[in-house]
Order: structure tokens, then sequence, then C-alpha cells
């Protein structure tokens, strides 16, 4: 079902050690055979690279698994599910624009409840059918008034918040960037790895470790939030300011609550 890699550090290194495992679990090692994607920057430039085809056999995802040097990578192998089929549009990351920069979000999970919670005239309008990218939206609408990039833990608290409500409809493991940070939330089914290449630190997250390394296992409902390859911010849900509705409403029985873009 999906799988996630990221990586984050201060400067654009190789990640081949890890990356070209990883593209192995596109469709060889792991059942992902619909689709490969990757985010990357490189001197805060965002390029973004995709298909709807297996990652272990294209001879594009092998070129960049082998040679990208990215300080900021988050890429991402596609097992169909919702919908069923594979497609441009529904292949991971995505990408928004919110609080004056662009967003960058890949899932692993399911959780198909949060299409009906849509709103029009939303802050973010998905391009695809994925329920994956309903919720990158419902995430962006819960930080905007509330982001700035100076590190302040009240917009990072509320993607721990709306990621635990978001979480109930399913499973609902994913990273989230806007160039500068890298956020990684495990509901159930995520690993880290923490280490040095030389005199830098260097952040790897993954759904499954990918090396003898001593990756660790995310806490449930925990979110990691890395800036250049060092741990910035490490948070769990804290008293819910969003819930599910006990009473039916138009978006669906238990709505997310879109008072997320006043920030408190």
């Amino acid at each position: 079902m999906c799988e996630l890699f990221g990586a984050i550090s201060a400067r654009p290194v190789s990640l081949a050690h890890w990356f070209v495992p990883f593209r192995a679990r596109g469709g060889r090692l792991a059942d992902n055979p619909d689709g490969w994607g990757l985010a990357s920057w490189k001197s805060a430039v965002l390029r973004i690279e995709k298909a709807p085809e297996p990652g272990s056999t294209s001879a594009r995802f092998g070129r960049l698994a082998r040679t990208l040097r990215s300080e900021l990578l988050i890429a991402h192998v596609r097992k169909a599910r919702l919908p069923p089929v594979p497609g441009m549009l529904n292949t991971h990351p995505f990408s928004h624009a919110c609080c004056g920069r662009e967003w960058v979000f890949a899932h692993n999970g399911l959780v198909p409840e949060v299409i009906d919670q849509y709103v029009p005239g939303a802050l973010c309008k998905p391009q695809g059918e994925t329920d994956s990218e309903h919720a990158f939206c419902h995430l962006l609408a819960a930080i905007a008034g509330c982001y700035d990039d100076a590190g302040n833990g009240n917009w990072m608290q509320r993607v721990a918040d709306q990621a635990s409500v978001i979480a109930t409809f399913g499973k609902f493991n994913f990273l989230l960037s806007d160039g500068t940070i890298l956020a990684a939330y495990g509901h159930d089914r995520l690993h880290y790895l923490e280490k040095s290449v030389g005199r830098d630190a260097l952040a790897l997250v993954a759904t499954e470790p990918l090396t003898p390394d001593a990756w660790r296992r995310f806490a449930k409902g925990e979110l990691r939030i890395y800036r250049s390859g060092q741990l910035l911010m490490r948070l769990k849900a804290g008293e819910a300011r969003f819930s599910r509705s006990r009473e039916p409403s138009p978006a669906g029985d238990g709505a997310i609550n879109q008072e997320a873009a006043i920030c408190k």
C-alpha cells in the first residue's frame, strides 16, 4: 500500500545508498507498481518528476535514484487503490500553494472519507481523485493564517492536530514540506534514521527500513519536523481543536471542522 521516502540535510548530498533500495520497492520488492514520483529541492529550487509506471523498471527513476544530489527530497511509489488505476494526476507527490510558499505532500494509507469533506471554495482544490490529495488540502487549510518560516510551533501543532483527526478515517502516514522543513507523520507505518554525512546532519524517513542501519519506528501519531537534517520539533496531537461532528452535515457524517483557517 504505497511507500514513502524522505530526506533532508543542510546541503545537497547523494542519497543513492537509500534511494536505490527504495526504488526497488516500486514493483519489485513490494507491490507498488502503479506510479513513482519525487520532489527535490536544490538551492531552494523545487523540481517534481513523476510517472504512472512501475518505479522498479523505470529507467528515468533509476537514473534519478543513482545520481540525484539534493538537500531535501520527498519520494513515493504507488499502489493504486483510490482510484484503483494508475494516472498522472493521481501520482504522488502533490503540490499546492499556501501561505506564500509551494507545499509538497505524499501519503501512505487510506482515508477515503476525507473526499466527502471537501468544501467548495476551500483554500486548496484537488486536481486528481485521490483521498491523499484531499487530505493534503485539509492540512493546508489547517495552517492558513498560522504559518511562518521561523519555527513557530503554532502551525506545526496545527498539522499534528489535524493529522490525528484525518487518521481516524483510516490510515494516514505522510511527508510534507514547504521547501525549508521536512514534516513526517507516522500513524502506523513509518521509520526514521538520523545520521551524519561528514560534518552535516542527515535525516531520513521511510515507510520500511531501507538498509541494515538502526532505523527507528515512529510512535503512533507522532509528527517529527526536521530542518537542515536536525530534529526541530517532535509533536503529537494536543487538545483537539478539530473534531468529527456527531451530527450529519452536508459534507457527510463525521465532517472535518473547517474553522482551521483561523489560528488561535
